[in-house]
């Protein structure tokens, strides 16, 4: 199962599902992982016996990873729920700070994947404004002014920001390895430059307008 982890949560995301793994668990209570597992199929046990049995495959899915000596190994990813439901079970000081740390963790980042979603939404207005700029759009033309914006608010292009995070270079988006509030500030530029490309074609005249407009924001932290 090809997943992302983010960095700012620590959890991982796909198709905007979100899930830990079994993994953290043994590591953040300290636990031996083999008696995590143990853990996590007894409670798919007792699932598959109550009133809703898909409870269980919904929530726990099997997977696997490779260990230090490149070994296949099992791991579980669970979602919010199946975290929740597996962890009421362990007491301790330590296992209710987990709890709460990690549930705070899954509602930020179900927060962070709608933005993304928002992000998306919002894309094909500005992909139409500077295609509407140009009577033949090229590719450096949407690349130019993506990174520009990258630029003002990362400090970096796409690609630097790859290569400065050692991120594959086959991943299509940086999106996913961003903070709730960088992916804010970038949307808040598009939307002003889906304006901006309408009224002004010479592109650092709207580089330095859109750096004042960032300056003026984060000033008076007018994004929220």
């Amino acid at each position: 199962m090809k997943l992302i982890k983010n960095p700012e949560y620590g959890l991982y995301e796909k198709d905007n599902q979100i899930f830990c793994d079994s993994l953290q668990v043994s590591l953040e209570l300290k636990k031996r992982h083999d008696h995590v597992l143990r853990d996590i199929e007894n409670k798919m046990s007792d699932i598959s016996k109550s009133n809703d049995p898909k409870f269980g495959e919904i929530n726990f899915l099997k997977d696997t990873y490779k260990d230090d000596r490149n070994r296949k190994q099992t791991r579980y990813l669970m979602t919010k729920d199946g975290f929740t439901f597996l962890v009421t079970s362990y007491g301790g000081i330590k296992a209710t700070n987990f709890k709460i740390d990690y549930i705070k963790k899954f509602n930020q980042m179900e927060k962070f994947i709608q933005s993304l979603q928002i992000a998306k939404l919002e894309f094909p207005e500005f992909t139409n404004a500077i295609m509407d700029a140009h009577e033949e759009p090229k590719h450096y033309h949407f690349s130019n002014e993506i990174n520009m914006i990258n630029k003002i608010v990362l400090g970096f292009t796409a690609k630097e920001f790859k290569e400065e995070n050692r991120i594959d270079k086959a991943v299509s988006s940086i999106r996913p390895y961003l903070s709730n509030e960088q992916i804010k500030e970038i949307e808040a530029l598009q939307r002003f430059d889906i304006g901006l490309i309408a009224m002004e074609n010479d592109y650092q005249k709207r580089k330095e307008i859109l750096t004042n407009y960032y300056a003026k924001l984060m000033d008076k932290k007018l994004i929220a």
